[in-house]
């Protein structure tokens, strides 16, 4: 037990990191379709 808590702490900051990129990534994918649909509705 004492080898995987030292592993998560280590993994734990690219852990947090990899959330990040994952969320802004989804989010800026999500915009990507909102912003299509609403130039598609224009036309």
């Amino acid at each position: 037990m004492e080898v995987f808590s030292n592993l998560f702490n280590d993994l734990t900051g690219w852990l947090t990191i990899g959330i990040l990129v994952f969320m802004i990534s989804m989010m800026a994918y999500l915009a990507n379709m909102i912003i299509k649909k609403s130039k598609g509705d224009g036309s």
